[in-house]
């Protein structure tokens, strides 16, 4: 992988860079997992993967206060985990076990967490949004100072309720970051094909909201951007707009063989943008850590990924009553 700087990684301290090595490698080694589960029949249903885009969500969350929330689509299992959501939890969630998140009942796209104040995985594109924009509107009135991530892909960008909530939030000065994870393709469309302009983040200039367009390859980047945005939205300002480039390595889901790219277009990303092995190139050459020290890590990563996956095996599924609990009627 050909060396490459970042705009910020020169403020940035050795704890911060290898506690964001450590998070991004924790989703990419538990996602690899749950392909794997996946394949051997533990998890059912729809699972979207989000390995290639780990720098988004981790340098967002280093922007995050205590008691700000996040709301997202159904590619979620990374953002649990940014969140600081227990790995065990997770995965027994994913298998639909009773020692899941929600009990087995929500599975890989409707998890949540009142304590993280994690509001969804969301499986109805774009349906977050509004949802995000309520939880906004929720802290304005408490006067708290909070901040909403609302994330959202290129694909529901496109989406009618994401306008109408672009122009409540304007109109309230609502305290939402809208996240736009532009992988490029949504579900196995490339974005130059169904959307009319090129740049994504420019569409809430007709309600006023600012926004810009970030390296979602560079954790450091994403980071900077967060800052700025949490602190428009923090001061009073209204909504934000981050335009996150970045890229998913697998297919819109396990059931899609994505063969709308070539092989070799995946591959070059691999070799010449990773996040993960971004931060890795700067802790070497800063001389922060050592081969073998990266290593370990790398080993205890996969260990307490080992361990959620043994935790959702050993786990019971939910009993029977558990059909009528959490309901209305």
């Amino acid at each position: 992988m050909a060396a490459r700087k970042s705009a910020a990684s020169s403020n940035t301290s050795k704890e911060e860079l290898l506690g964001f090595y450590r998070e991004m490698l924790l989703i990419r080694r538990f996602e690899e997992k749950a392909g794997q589960l996946y394949g051997m029949g533990l998890i059912g249903g729809f699972c979207h993967l989000y390995i290639g885009q780990e720098a988004v969500v981790v340098g967002l969350e280093a922007a995050a206060e205590d008691g700000d929330k996040r709301i997202t689509s159904y590619r979620d299992h990374g953002h649990m985990l940014a969140a600081g959501m227990d790995p065990n939890g997770v995965m027994a969630e994913l298998t639909g076990r009773e020692g899941g998140l929600s009990k087995g009942k929500g599975g890989s796209m409707h998890m949540f967490s009142k304590e993280k104040h994690f509001y969804g995985g969301h499986g109805i594109v774009g349906a977050q949004v509004p949802l995000g924009a309520g939880l906004a509107f929720a802290d304005m009135y408490k006067e708290n100072g909070r901040v909403t991530f609302a994330y959202f892909g290129d694909g529901a960008a496109n989406q009618g309720q994401v306008y109408e909530t672009f122009n409540m939030a304007a109109l309230w000065k609502l305290p939402v970051i809208f996240v736009i994870e532009n992988n490029q393709y949504a579900m196995g469309t490339a974005q130059r094909r169904s959307t009319s302009t090129p740049d994504l983040h420019s569409r809430g200039e007709a309600f006023g909201i600012p926004g810009e367009v970030v390296d979602g390859m560079d954790v450091l980047a994403v980071k900077a951007a967060s800052q700025k945005a949490t602190a428009h939205c923090r001061s009073g300002k209204g909504p934000y707009i981050l335009e996150i480039k970045t890229y998913r390595y697998r297919g819109h889901s396990m059931s899609d063989p994505a063969k709308y790219r070539t092989r070799e277009e995946v591959q070059k990303m691999r070799d010449e943008r990773d996040p993960i092995e971004h931060v890795r190139e700067l802790l070497i050459q800063g001389k922060h850590a050592s081969d073998d020290e990266l290593k370990a890590i790398d080993k205890d990563i996969k260990a307490i990924v080992n361990d959620a996956a043994e935790f959702a095996k050993q786990s019971p599924e939910p009993a029977l009553e558990e059909l009528w609990t959490d309901i209305y009627a």
